[in-house]
């Protein structure tokens, strides 16, 4: 058996942050999960839906793996990206850094992992991994999936190696700290900035506030879109709160991450867009328990009342990163 010594193996709300809490921390940077994500410029919001989905899919943060670039660029880390086609090397680029007493971000899909509750294919989903022995390996998931978890082998390498839509090529990354440690507070405002000028400009109508605004007039039709009510609209509102979001559609990570910078930073703007994501954070909260309660109802009447808030949301977005955009 090999284990990498001092990990703390502990699960957080999304599994990127999470991935990039146990290497960052065992480099001796320890950072709270919202101030990962709002370092890493992760918010976003993206309306998906296509004739070859089953349902419409609500996201709310950039794609994966982008989180990881920025935060590494931002505070001027060394991340090295490794990817293969080759099954023998997949294992060699994990199997390396271990031995020699280093943690590993590995971008997979979850449908394989034989610890995962529920068994859907997601592939872009992160874990980092920190052992394994001659049948298993060690990982470090979200708190939701049971923190310090451990799968086969072989399962790892179908996780790493699925193709289809958000997948890598095992895909597996380890960070570097610089001689000297950053000063990660230097780069909170250009993070937000970041954050919000994408957000302000996206380039197409389903991302961004314009894509609030498409979901707040897609979102009556759910009903007439799905031939299983009671299972799709249900299953669309656990993936807004439960699914590694940290509730909210990440809103309340961004949140968070806004209440911390507030107390590093005295900026009146700052604080304005603090309060305006605590009011988009519960909002969402609430259209998701109105599309759980359409699905069991069979009443139009609660998507309706989502599409007002979400009208309301795109809005209230809107004017928290441009007054974001200002500081």
């Amino acid at each position: 058996m090999t284990i990498v010594k001092d990990i703390e193996a502990r699960g957080m709300h999304h599994c990127e942050t999470t991935a990039l809490g146990v290497l960052l921390r065992h480099e001796g940077l320890d950072l709270s999960e919202p101030m990962l994500f709002g370092l890493g410029s992760g918010l976003s919001f993206i309306y998906w839906d296509s004739k070859s989905m089953a349902f419409p899919f609500l996201g709310g943060r950039v794609k994966p793996f982008d989180l990881t670039r920025n935060l590494t660029a931002r505070l001027g880390l060394t991340l090295l990206v490794e990817e293969t086609t080759s099954p023998r090397k997949a294992w060699e680029n994990v199997a390396t850094p271990i031995d020699a007493g280093r943690p590993v971000g590995l971008q997979l899909d979850c449908h394989h992992l034989e610890y995962f509750r529920s068994k859907v294919h997601f592939g872009g989903h992160v874990v980092a991994m920190y052992g394994y022995d001659e049948h298993d390996v060690y990982l470090v998931d979200t708190d939701q999936q049971g923190g310090a978890v451990r799968t086969s082998r072989v399962s790892l390498a179908m996780a790493r190696a699925e193709r289809g839509p958000m997948t890598a090529r095992n895909r597996s990354f380890t960070i570097t700290l610089p001689e000297h440690s950053p000063c990660w507070q230097d780069q909170i405002i250009p993070a937000i900035r970041d954050c919000a000028d994408a957000f302000l400009a996206a380039p197409i109508a389903n991302l961004g506030h314009r894509g609030i605004e498409k979901a707040a007039e897609q979102v009556p039709k759910w009903l007439l879109r799905t031939g299983d009510p009671q299972q799709d609209l249900p299953q669309a509102a656990l993936l807004m709160e439960r699914a590694g979001t940290g509730g909210a559609l990440f809103r309340a990570l961004y949140r968070d991450f806004l209440g911390e910078c507030v107390q590093l930073i005295d900026d009146s703007d700052l604080r304005a867009g603090h309060t305006l994501y605590a009011e988009a954070a519960t909002l969402w909260t609430d259209v998701a328990s109105l599309i759980t309660k359409a699905g069991e109802s069979g009443d139009v009447g609660h998507l309706e009342q989502a599409s007002v808030i979400l009208h309301d949301l795109s809005r209230i977005e809107r004017n928290a990163m441009q007054v974001l955009r200002q500081l």
